[in-house]
């Protein structure tokens, strides 16, 4: 079973909302998925944080074979950064 790491869109038009989940790779983008280890808000309002990732399960996952989206591994550099 071939495990990714991507992005899944949720929220309204035009205020997207994106969920970094883990999931088998012949499923649709916003379909069943494995787990959810973060969010990801492009453009936050207020004092909402732009991402929110789970740094440990994402290299747990990683080490497992899991392969990370371009986007997703960007995220994954900014939260080892702190940003």
């Amino acid at each position: 079973m071939p495990v990714v790491i991507r992005l899944s869109r949720a929220g309204k038009p035009h205020e997207p909302f994106y969920r970094v989940t883990v999931a088998d790779s012949r499923r649709p983008t916003c379909g069943k998925f494995i787990e959810v280890i973060g969010n990801y808000i492009p453009t936050p309002k207020g004092k909402a944080k732009r991402l929110t990732l789970d740094l440990e399960k994402a290299k747990a996952w990683i080490k497992k074979g899991a392969q990370p989206s371009e986007r997703v591994r960007s995220l994954i550099r900014d939260a080892e950064k702190g940003e």
